[in-house]
C-alpha cells in the first residue's frame, strides 16, 4: 500500500488542477444519451448522439470580429470564470464561447474520451455555431490537452491559439529524463495513473477516505499553491467537485478519472514535434505560465517553448497556478493573442532555478 504522504500530494494535486478554473458543482440528474434532459443552457447533439452545452458571452455572433472557443480544465466547468474586461470585448469585437467538456456539467459523458474526440467536439460546436471556418482557441491548465491536440488535429481550423497555466504530460517522447528526473509530479502521476487503469475501485476507496485533508486544509498548504494562488483561494470557491461527498458519485469519479487518463496517459502524437500553425506569422501560438507554479514548473515549460521557437512563451514572475484569476491576466491574453501585443511585465524573467 502507498504511503498516506503520496496520497496526500496526490490529492494536493489534482486540487491544485483544478483550481486552475473555477466551478459549481456539475448537474448529474439527467445524462442519457440520444434524448434531450432538461438544462438551464443550449446545448448541440453531436455526430455520436451524445450533447454538449455551452454559453455565450461577449458581443452578438454575428456581429464579431473575434471568435473564441474556451477550453476548460479537470473538473471545471463552462460556468468557469474568464475575466476579461468588457470595454475590451466591445472594443475588439469578441465572442466567446464555453462549453461544458464531455461529461462535465451538462453535457455528456464520453465513454470513449480521446484527444481526438475532445478535438472533435470543439470543432462540431464551432460547426454547429456557424462561427466560421477559422476560430480562436484557448486552453486552461488541464484542458490544454484538448488545445494540443487541436494543434494537432485542426491546424488549418485555427486563427490562433493560447493556452494558460498548461498541464505537462511526462510521457510526451521529445521530454527528456534529465528535465524531469527529479520531478516528484512525474511518480505521482504514474501511479495516479496506474491506479486508475489497473484498480479504479481501490482509487476511487482512497480518494473518499476520511483521514484524507478536507479541501480547506490543501487551499492553504504552501506546498501546494504559492502565496498569491492562496489569496486568490480567499475569494473564489473551493473543490466542490473534489469533495469526499461528490467523488462518492461514480458518475463524477468516472469522469474525472477518464480525463486524467486521456491527458496524462500516452498520446497518440508528440507535442514537441508539432510543426507551426502559422508559418506565414499571421498568428501566434501562445503560453502563459506562472512562474511559481507549484502543478507545473516554469523550467518544463521554459524547455517546451525553447523548442517549439514558433510559441510565443509569457510567464507572471510571482505567478502560480491560478493565473488565470489574477487580474489583468485575460486582457493580455487577449491583446496578445488578437493583437499581437506585449506586455512586458510577462516577459519571462533570466533563467533561475526553482526547486522541484
Amino acid at each position: 500500500m502507498v504511503s498516506r504522504a503520496a496520497i496526500l500530494l496526490l490529492i494536493g494535486l489534482l486540487g491544485m488542477v483544478y483550481q486552475a478554473t473555477q466551478l459549481p458543482p456539475p448537474n448529474r440528474n439527467n445524462h442519457q444519451s440520444n434524448s434531450i434532459s432538461p438544462t438551464t443552457t443550449p446545448r448541440i447533439r453531436l455526430t455520436d448522439g451524445r450533447y454538449l452545452a455551452y454559453t455565450e458571452k461577449g458581443v452578438p455572433r454575428d456581429k464579431a470580429r473575434h471568435k473564441i472557443i474556451i477550453v476548460h480544465g479537470f473538473g471545471s466547468s463552462k460556468d468557469m470564470n474568464f475575466l476579461a474586461p468588457q470595454e475590451l470585448i466591445d472594443e475588439l469585437g469578441i465572442y466567446l464561447v464555453q462549453y461544458d467538456r464531455a461529461g462535465y456539467g451538462e453535457s455528456d459523458p464520453n465513454p470513449k474520451r480521446s484527444l481526438k474526440s475532445e478535438t472533435l467536439d470543439i470543432q462540431q460546436l464551432a460547426d454547429h455555431l456557424h462561427i466560421g471556418h477559422n476560430f480562436y482557441v484557448i486552453g486552461v491548465s488541464m484542458g490544454s490537452h484538448a488545445t494540443w491536440s487541436c494543434l494537432n488535429y485542426i491546424p488549418h481550423r485555427l486563427a490562433g491559439v493560447a493556452m494558460i497555466a498548461p498541464v505537462i504530460n511526462y510521457n510526451w517522447a521529445s521530454l527528456p529524463e534529465s528535465v524531469v528526473r527529479e520531478d516528484y509530479r512525474k511518480r505521482l502521476i504514474q501511479w495516479a495513473l496506474w491506479l486508475a487503469k489497473y484498480s479504479p475501485g481501490l482509487l476511487h476507496w482512497l480518494v473518499t477516505q476520511k483521514w484524507l485533508p478536507s479541501n480547506s486544509v490543501i487551499e492553504k498548504n504552501p506546498a501546494f499553491f504559492n502565496t498569491r494562488d492562496i489569496d486568490i483561494l480567499k475569494i473564489i470557491p473551493g473543490f466542490p467537485m473534489l469533495t469526499k461527498e461528490k467523488l462518492r458519485e461514480q458518475v463524477v469519479f468516472d469522469t474525472l478519472r477518464g480525463d486524467w487518463m486521456v491527458a496524462f496517459g500516452n498520446w497518440e502524437f508528440d507535442p514537441l514535434k508539432l510543426s507551426n500553425p502559422f508559418p506565414d506569422n499571421t498568428s501566434k501560438v501562445h503560453i502563459w505560465q506562472g512562474y511559481e507554479d507549484k502543478v507545473v514548473p516554469s523550467q518544463i515549460q521554459r524547455f517546451v517553448s525553447r523548442n517549439m521557437p514558433w510559441i510565443s512563451y509569457h510567464e507572471v514572475p510571482d505567478g502560480g497556478h491560478l493565473i488565470i484569476h489574477y487580474s489583468g491576466l485575460c486582457e493580455a491574453v487577449l491583446r496578445a493573442l488578437l493583437l499581437g501585443e506585449e506586455n512586458v511585465s510577462y516577459r519571462p524573467r533570466p533563467h533561475t532555478d526553482i526547486a522541484f
